[in-house]
């Protein structure tokens, strides 16, 4: 079974004309990672929204068709429930940081849930490992730069150990060190807890390397969602509207051109590797 199915969905929000998502077909599986890309306005954030109740529970709309995560319902499991199995973090993280200082943002989730207090104490330890943020734990999240806080939402939000990580552009306010840790830390974090991470971003140098699957979005729609090769390599991709990396512009030039015939590559790394191999 999915972790989450979109069936027939459709949502429009209140006092608007056009529908933001347009009958979606989607099913998210277990233990990946998970790109999400699209032009601007094609409806990636309405997306997340809807995979733990926050469409339609919170923003309010009309809709039709279904969208489940483990089979529940998510129009009528209520949200606290969802984010025990969706975590989601959104492009500003200091805006879903609530408390004085680091170890209680972490810890806020787990005492709302009411576990013992050693449990706590270990999911503090555990989590401020995985993510590096031993040392901020006395620390106000104010205080801290925005890759830290960007570290410190994760953390928050792996305490409840979901079974989905979604991510909403969380590198769009980061320098290109901090973003790449960010991106490098997920994939980890994919792998160390076999967890599956689903991530909207627009670096794609960066997180290329590194996804499983690809889901493309236009104008409301999932136009394509396939392994990242497939993706990659198809006229779907090519049309899109986005900022593409610049090596596989030179590629997809090089084999509209009859130059090359091989598979696009990942990231920079493979496309010097092809070089290399065709001097």
């Amino acid at each position: 079974m999915a972790l989450i199915n979109f069936h027939n969905f459709s949502f429009r929000y209140k006092g608007n004309e056009n529908y933001a998502l347009k009958d979606i077909n989607l099913e998210i599986e277990e233990n990946k990672f998970i790109l999400l890309l699209g032009e601007t306005g094609s409806g990636k954030t309405t997306l997340i929204r809807c995979m733990n109740g926050l469409i339609p529970q919170f923003y309010s709309g009309f809709y039709r068709g279904s969208v489940a995560v483990k089979g529940a319902d998510t129009s009528k499991v209520p949200i606290a429930d969802l984010s025990t199995i969706v975590g989601i973090v959104f492009q500003n993280p200091e805006n879903q940081l609530v408390s004085m200082n680091v170890e209680h943002e972490i810890a806020f989730g787990l005492e709302n849930w009411g576990f013992p207090r050693e449990h706590i104490r270990k999911k503090i330890k555990e989590v401020s490992e995985l993510t590096g943020i031993k040392t901020l734990l006395e620390k106000a999240p104010f205080e801290i730069s925005g890759g830290e806080q960007q570290r410190v939402a994760i953390a928050s939000i792996l305490a409840l150990e979901p079974e989905i990580l979604i991510l909403d552009e969380p590198t769009s306010n980061l320098d290109p060190y901090f973003a790449e840790k960010i991106i490098t830390l997920l994939k980890e974090l994919q792998k160390k807890k076999k967890i599956s991470v689903i991530i909207s971003e627009h670096r794609l140098d960066l997180i290329l390397p590194l996804a499983d699957e690809i889901i493309l979005m236009k104008k409301g729609e999932v136009i394509q969602h396939d392994e990242k090769k497939k993706v990659l390599n198809g006229d779907i991709f090519k049309d899109l509207d986005i900022n593409k990396p610049f090596y596989y512009s030179i590629f997809h030039t090089l084999k509209e051109k009859g130059i090359f015939d091989e598979p696009l590559p990942f990231s920079l790394e493979d496309a010097l590797k092809v070089i290399k191999k065709k001097l």
